[in-house]
């Protein structure tokens, strides 16, 4: 079972990280060729292609300039650790430990519009490129494009290797970065959880809320190692609970009345 999530755009590369542990992106060839375009565009191009301030632009833009490889623990950090979006601060990585990050390392997987798929411990330098982005290179208008069927081939070969019958991908993505998928190629089960929250008089998707719970899920399968998705109707982290009316076997819904 492989578990996906989204990126985020806030990052954390001063924290210090307990373990010294590492691995490589797979696709670090191809994250390289996307920052030799972006390299070459000024400030203000990226601020404009991004839609972001000047500020942030001119952070990209040395990012960019400064990237560069071979990747190691004095330039680069863990995926895991480095990303500190609403996923991650529901995912909690920090308080891993070793059993935790073992199972993480194997069955989560990060899709990102730079470094395409990543582990837990791969090595990442910090960087912002939405995989919505309509900057590309090689010809291609887009991020999807340039990724095409690779990240789908990838998460297949993994599948692959798996020993167990039943193939399973458990969807905890946003839809921009999942579209990068052909769920249609996937040689898996697609599980996509559903968080609803009391608003306003009736249970909706909240997306600050149902990003937490994404991360909260992830954490949740990792620590209890489960796999097989039909325990994930046990999740009750942060107050949800799993509401078997409105659920499907791929779209488990989850609901919580009041958000702690």
């Amino acid at each position: 079972m492989l578990i996906v999530v989204s990126p985020a755009k806030s990052l954390d590369f001063e924290t210090v990280v307990k373990t010294k542990r590492f691995s490589e992106p797979a696709f670090l060839s191809e994250a390289a060729e996307l920052v030799n375009g972006l390299k070459k565009l000024h400030p203000e191009e990226l601020q404009e292609l991004m839609g972001i301030s000047e500020a942030l632009a001119a952070e990209n833009f040395s990012r960019y300039s400064n990237w560069s490889i071979p990747f190691n623990l004095n330039n680069a950090r863990q995926a895991i650790f480095a990303f500190k979006g609403d996923v991650y601060l529901g995912l909690k990585a920090e308080n891993f430990g070793t059993a935790e990050l073992n199972f993480a390392q194997k069955h989560l997987r990060i899709l990102s519009g730079l470094y395409g798929v990543l582990r837990p411990l791969d090595l990442m330098q910090p960087y912002r490129l939405e995989m919505g982005s309509s900057f590309a290179t090689r010809g291609k208008k887009n991020l999807y494009e340039f990724w095409d069927c690779k990240l789908t081939e990838a998460l297949n070969q993994e599948f692959e290797r798996e020993k167990q019958p039943r193939k399973v991908l458990i969807n905890l993505a946003s839809n921009e970065y999942f579209s990068s998928l052909d769920s249609k190629a996937l040689n898996a089960v697609i599980i996509a959880p559903v968080f609803k929250d009391w608003v306003n008089g009736k249970y909706r998707v909240v997306s600050f809320f149902a990003k937490r719970a994404r991360g909260e899920m992830a954490a949740y399968i990792i620590k209890n190692r489960i796999n097989s998705p039909t325990k994930l109707k046990d999740f009750d982290i942060g107050g949800y609970k799993f509401n078997e009316e409105e659920s499907t076997n791929n779209g488990p819904v989850f609901k919580r009345k009041q958000k702690n």
